[in-house]
């Protein structure tokens, strides 16, 4: 697959991959997320996020939404620590369309106060269902604990009592200082050859007036070692730990993906699911992962197990990352852990939408888009002795904290 970019005047840049397929998808990458939040602003990434879609100058909240769905398409976003994206999928006919939609939605929005009212009540829906769930709330209380006194530690969705102070001069204000132009990349995949893709993106994203970024995020630099059980009035126990791991711009960073993916990824042969699921039927559910920030990161695994399972999943769990700090693997073992790695990121290469999103955010990052064989040989790269010192590093008991809901 051949990729193409180009740079706006205003500093947003633009990646186009062609593809002889129908349906193209066109996004928006920003560089920002809830850790560029101020300590009263907890909540404002993920609250613009929605109300982007509430009204702009020219369109009110129902024709934003029908816009691309009247033509079978769709539209959507997300908000993450540090980016906030919107994209949209649609027959390739309706490339301009969606480009229109998009660049009004990010730079023409009003924030009608009627909306945004509306829109906090639907939030705090959000935050009510998250917080029944605690297979999900547990990440966010480990993450918090292990960015202690941090804005990354944060979760995404605020609270009540930051939320309901927000006003729609708070969001302009947040978007003003956070919506730089030099960190906002559109992301294209389609049949549209470069030169009209690019002249469309041209002619509705160069209206921005250039918004270069004259600040640079707050480090974290810590962290203390942590062990902590809740009470929780539920059937399963819960459980999360894990250890701060490689930034997206250290190089170790490759080795923790392969090794991570063996020890808890989603394929059903992972080394955690066939020992705690398969062997001893401890448990339901169990994963491990790397979460990777531009100046830091997190590994954990997680569990739910019945409560009388809980220390004997502990305990097998410490021994088998013991065991994979102690011994590297063979060369079989070592093989087939890169042909799975391998295999897993040639079958999401298939999902054009999933491609697109990787795509923007590694251009964001890198300024450059590996191809699947630069992929391959950094895979091919990694030796066993990599692996066993990132485990004997990342799994280090000592370092290790965690967190129970029992």
């Amino acid at each position: 697959m051949k990729y193409f970019t180009a740079s706006l005047s205003n500093g947003i840049r633009f990646v186009h991959m062609l593809t002889d397929r129908p349906v193209s998808h066109l996004g928006i990458i920003v560089n920002a997320g809830s850790r560029d939040e101020l300590e009263q602003e907890s909540g404002m990434a993920h609250y613009i996020e929605h109300i982007l879609f509430k009204g702009t100058k020219n369109r009110k909240a129902y024709h934003i939404l029908s816009r691309m769905e009247d033509v079978g398409g769709e539209i959507d976003a997300y908000t993450t620590k540090e980016d906030t994206v919107i994209y949209s999928s649609f027959l390739e006919t309706y490339y301009e369309r969606a480009a229109d939609l998009l660049s009004d939605i990010l730079f023409n929005s009003t924030f009608p106060e009627k909306e945004i009212l509306k829109e906090k009540e639907v939030i705090y829906d959000e935050i009510a269902s998250y917080l029944d769930s605690p297979s999900e709330q547990i990440y966010d209380d480990f993450e918090n604990r292990i960015y202690k006194g941090h804005s990354l530690g944060r979760n995404i969705l605020g609270d009540k009592e930051s939320l309901i102070q927000f006003t729609k001069k708070d969001v302009q204000a947040f978007m003003q200082r956070t919506y730089n132009t030099d960190q906002m990349v559109i992301c294209s995949i389609g049949s549209l050859p470069m030169e009209k893709a690019e002249k469309i993106i041209q002619k509705y994203f160069s209206i921005a007036k250039e918004n270069k970024r004259k600040w640079s995020r707050k480090s974290f630099a810590n962290y203390k070692v942590f062990n902590q059980i809740e009470q929780k009035d539920t059937h399963q126990a819960h459980c999360i730990l894990g250890n701060m791991a490689y930034s997206s711009y250290d190089d170790k960073g490759k080795n923790l993906i392969l090794l991570n993916n063996l020890l808890g990824g989603p394929g059903l042969n992972s080394r955690l699911n066939l020992l705690l699921r398969e062997k001893y039927a401890w448990v339901y559910n169990i994963e491990s992962n790397y979460a990777r920030y531009s100046d830091t990161g997190v590994w954990s695994v997680y569990f739910g197990s019945d409560k009388e399972n809980y220390k004997k999943v502990i305990k097998a769990l410490q021994k088998e990352l013991q065991n994979m700090s102690d011994m590297n693997l063979g060369p079989k073992q070592l093989e087939k852990a890169k042909q799975q790695i391998i295999g897993q990121m040639a079958l999401s290469s298939e999902n054009n939408q999933e491609m697109l999103l990787g795509m923007g955010k590694n251009y964001l990052l890198y300024n450059h888009i590996d191809s699947f064989e630069e992929i391959k040989d950094k895979v091919h790269s990694i030796s066993a002795n990599d692996i066993r010192l990132t485990a004997e590093e990342i799994f280090n008991s000592k370092n290790i904290s965690s967190i129970s809901f029992i």
